[in-house]
């Protein structure tokens, strides 16, 4: 090749022919695609549930307590009814379980029981269902109840001039115990994360200034693990929101508010697990996409809120 021959700049070359582009492009991006699976499926099934829909207008009564007009805060209320209280005794207890763990237990005897935790948080939820349906409804409703019911009468909630509590346990305040029973895992080992993130540094100046250890705790290291405490109440009311299987079965599942602790209702996901085969087409399934439409969008807004603040959390420790 003669010196005049060759290039002299980019002007002078010849394009690529457009497949050998495309190659070039799918080999140069192809390694972030596995990253984008997860945005992916949930596209997938936001456009699937959409479809489903056919986002068919029911006007303002699906705002409303009207089932016949396909209302649906009957079961957004029920869904905050279970989940909210069984939220409150979840991070209490798994509050006492972290704290506990990182702060009194010695080395040895926490890492032996931590992973029963962990264990908790891998049973199917089918099981608690089906362990509340058999073995702790029959004792509620046999035991608990009966001495409960007149005990706690005066307080709003747990009065029983209607709806007096009956002898197979389920309802309400049952589903609340196996919600708290689910969420309890989570709650627990993301609180219990969030205290061993506290720099070991403010342990010891609290206790060199002769603080107790459960004065270190409740006043330094739960303060300083005041966002991770937070988002793992959020990942907790995420799970409790939309869980399916267990509550469906301990529920009692009837399209009604309840009058106390006692009776039964309905949460969205237990209407569509109960209704789904009832309405494979037409109006009903259109009504029942629109409302897991709603159950996806409030699930996940709360995990996202509850991720951030759990990340906000690790980077201030790591102080980034």
């Amino acid at each position: 090749m003669t010196p005049e021959s060759v290039p002299r700049d980019g002007r002078d070359r010849q394009p690529l022919p457009l497949s050998e582009r495309l190659l070039s492009g799918l080999a140069r991006w192809w390694p972030y695609a596995p990253a984008l699976i997860p945005v992916a499926l949930t596209l997938a099934i936001v456009a699937s549930l959409v479809g489903a829909s056919a986002l068919q207008n029911f006007g303002w009564g699906f705002f409303s307590f009207n089932v016949t007009k396909y209302g649906i805060l009957i079961f957004v209320v029920g869904s905050f009814l279970t989940s909210l209280p069984a939220l409150a005794l979840a991070m209490l207890i798994g509050l006492g379980i972290a704290v506990a763990s990182t702060t009194f237990l010695p080395g040895w005897l926490s890492s032996w029981l931590d992973p029963f935790v962990d264990l908790l948080a891998g049973i199917p939820s089918i099981i608690y269902g089906l362990w509340g349906f058999l073995i702790v409804a029959p004792f509620f409703g046999h035991d608990i109840f009966p001495w409960l019911a007149p005990l706690l009468s005066g307080i709003p909630g747990f009065h029983t001039a209607v709806n007096s509590p009956s002898k197979e346990g389920t309802g309400l305040a049952l589903a609340i115990v196996i919600l708290t029973l689910m969420i309890l895992p989570i709650t627990t080992l993301l609180m219990r994360d969030a205290l061993r993130s506290v720099p070991r540094d403010l342990w010891e100046s609290g206790l060199a200034l002769g603080a107790t250890r459960l004065e270190v705790a409740s006043r330094v290291a739960i303060p300083y693990s005041k966002r991770g405490i937070w988002g793992a109440a959020f990942l907790g009311f995420g799970r409790a929101f939309g869980e399916t299987v267990a509550v469906f079965m301990v529920i009692s599942q009837v399209q009604r508010l309840p009058t106390n602790v006692y009776g039964g209702t309905s949460t969205m996901a237990s209407l569509i697990i109960s209704e789904i085969n009832d309405n494979l087409s037409g109006t009903g399934l259109h009504y029942l996409a629109e409302i897991a439409l709603v159950l996806l969008a409030i699930t996940l807004a709360v995990n996202i809120a509850g991720r951030w603040m759990i990340r906000r959390t690790f980077t201030d420790v790591a102080g980034i």
